[in-house]
């Protein structure tokens, strides 16, 4: 029967893994893992942008919510009551 993770036998020759083939092997572990936390720094930069873009918004509406109670506070205090 036949290990797992073993290729089987090729007509008499052993199995060798030459050295360009580990090297791109390895190359292309690295490029993945690379890839992978790039990915995830750009998830984190792009979930702090959207966090900061709405405490931006929340601050326009405060200022235009106090420059318009200053600007009804006149008419209001003028109103019979």
């Amino acid at each position: 029967m036949a290990e797992r993770g073993v290729p089987p036998p090729r007509y008499g020759f052993e199995a060798f893994d030459c050295a360009p083939g580990l090297r791109m092997e390895a190359h292309e572990r690295v490029s993945e893992f690379q890839t992978r936390a790039m990915t995830e720094r750009l998830e984190r930069t792009e979930a702090a942008l959207e966090r900061l873009e709405r405490r931006l918004w929340l601050a326009v509406y405060g200022v235009v919510a106090a420059i318009l109670a200053q600007a009804f506070q006149p008419l209001l205090a003028v109103l019979p009551g």
